[in-house]
């Protein structure tokens, strides 16, 4: 699978911002769906995570703030990202796994997107 994020861009602190990560191939709705986001010199954090039957976990920094979605006829798993700190500025990844389940580790997931970069200003 491939997959295609977008909606990065630069918010004020208290903002929100919407990402979207596009997958190609027919199984997409049997796949696990996670973002994760990284910083220069920093380990990939995961932020969230959707099952097939469309479980979703939040990451403990962007609970309560962030949400996780998915549409399978349009091929295509969202975050919606509320109350955006300067913390959260990062390059976005969203990631595939075939195996049903949720993993927060950035090693379980086999297929990554090329990343859409958040700036919150603060």
């Amino acid at each position: 699978v491939q997959l295609q994020a977008s909606g990065g861009g630069l918010v004020q602190a208290g903002g929100s911002l919407s990402l979207s990560c596009a997958a190609s191939g027919r199984t997409f709705e049997s796949y696990s769906m996670g973002w994760f986001r990284q910083v220069p010199g920093k380990e990939r954090e995961f932020v969230a995570v959707i099952t097939s039957d469309s479980i979703t976990y939040i990451g403990d920094p962007v609970k309560g703030r962030f949400t996780m979605s998915r549409d399978d006829a349009k091929n295509t798993v969202y975050l919606q990202m509320n109350s955006l700190k300067p913390e959260d500025s990062a390059v976005y990844y969203c990631a595939a796994r075939r195996t049903y389940g949720v993993s927060t580790s950035h090693y379980a997931y086999a297929y990554w997107g090329q990343g859409t970069l958040v700036t919150v200003s603060s």
